[in-house]
């Protein structure tokens, strides 16, 4: 049938949605997207599409309606992690965020003992073959320890061969993204080896200086990935400027993509605005969400550290935060209300930008032949409903 069908016991539907259209592809005031099974199959304006069916009444004004969200940096939520070798665990964390409107998620692990990192990788990836997770991204152990954040010193390393290829080899094609300090002796090679590989190379937790950083960002370099800008990183000072201005000026070329945790706590509103200002078309909106999300305060893990959460901000015992507790959503939300960032750019930043940056061609828009992954929000951009794949999770 042609409507707003909201039955939860059926699978995919023939189906037509009406509302404002927000993505790469379309900015329509009024429009409607039409899915049959788990795919769309038709994007239109609102006369257009009552010319074409002129049998059917015109169904009811849902809201704005928005591709699902892609959050590539996210390491759990719903009191459960992707640090885990427990399938029902991650699974239940990836579900946690499709129901909130990610409905393609990277899932992240954080630095630990090898071992136990490629025993992560490898049961991510039998989530990634089910279709929970769109891939994989191995937020070190190669990072700097002067600029750790929340990760574990104790298990950060210089890049190593046979470990990186033991966690090409559990993630298989899911290692879509592996975070990289370029000042670590032997970056070049695993830069070139991950490439080789097709994982995206994304430079992050580095103590690097402009120069260093700047020449591990293509087109000179492998990298086309910034992780969290201004986390994890020198400060940009105009005496030295640091991989914060490497970083804004290779998006502004288009030849990286740079995230942001618009969280309200990771980077101020300024922060966000100058980002958008500067690459409006390269920043990946990223949640960073970490187990509390979504859970009252209280004491949770990140990896092997303890977090405590207070307020909603997660920190170890020292202060340094430890990843959010937001939804992409509501970062999304932040990024419109605090950081005055239009719409349709802040929704390209959670859907069509990070889905290409790691290479995540059927999701991220609506558009004909994409998989039927939707987010209906109201005015003040709150989830009314939740599509993926042609079903309905909320």
């Amino acid at each position: 049938m042609i409507g707003d069908n909201r039955d939860r016991t059926e699978g995919p539907m023939t189906l037509a949605l009406r509302g404002r259209v927000v993505c790469a592809s379309h900015d329509l005031d009024d429009g409607v997207v039409t899915i049959d099974g788990e795919r769309i199959v038709g994007v239109h304006d609102v006369a257009e599409w009552a010319g074409e069916h002129p049998d059917s009444p015109l169904p009811e004004f849902a809201g704005a309606l928005l591709p699902g969200l892609v959050d590539i940096h996210v390491h759990g939520g719903g009191g459960h992690g992707f640090d885990t070798v427990d399938t029902a665990q991650a699974r239940a964390a990836a579900h946690h965020h499709a129901r909130h409107g990610s409905t393609s998620v990277v899932a992240s692990v954080v630095t630990g003992p090898a071992e136990q990192m490629v025993a992560q990788v490898a049961t991510l990836r039998e989530l990634a073959d089910a279709g929970d997770i769109a891939g994989i991204h191995a937020e070190g152990p190669y990072l700097s320890a002067a600029r750790c954040g929340a990760q574990d010193p104790r298990h950060l390393r210089d890049p190593d061969p046979d470990l990186t290829e033991r966690l090409l080899d559990a993630g298989g094609r899911h290692l879509r993204v592996m975070t990289l300090a370029p000042e670590l002796a032997g970056y070049a090679a695993a830069a070139q080896r991950l490439s080789e590989r097709g994982v995206a190379v994304a430079l992050g937790h580095t103590d690097a200086d402009h120069a260093r950083f700047r020449a591990a960002l293509r087109p000179d370099g492998h990298a086309g990935l910034v992780t969290h800008l201004g986390n994890g990183m020198p400060p940009l000072h105009h005496r030295a400027s640091g991989p914060v201005a490497a970083a804004l000026v290779a998006a502004a070329r288009g030849t990286a993509v740079i995230e942001l945790i618009c969280d309200s706590a990771h980077i101020d509103a300024g922060f966000a605005a100058l980002a958008f200002a500067t690459a409006p078309n390269a920043v990946a909106l990223v949640s960073d969400a970490m187990r509390a999300t979504g859970e009252p305060d209280g004491r949770y893990r990140l990896g092997p550290r303890e977090v405590t959460v207070r307020d909603g901000i997660a920190r170890l015992p020292d202060g340094c935060l430890a990843g959010s507790t937001a939804t992409l959503l509501e970062c999304l939300r932040w990024t419109v209300r605090a950081a005055d960032v239009p719409l349709r750019a802040a929704v390209e930043a959670a859907t069509a930008v990070p889905a290409r940056a790691v290479g995540l061609a059927q999701v991220g828009d609506l558009r004909t032949g994409a998989y039927a992954d939707l987010v209906i929000v109201d005015d003040n951009l709150h989830s009314r409903g939740v599509l993926r794949h042609g079903r309905w999770l909320t």
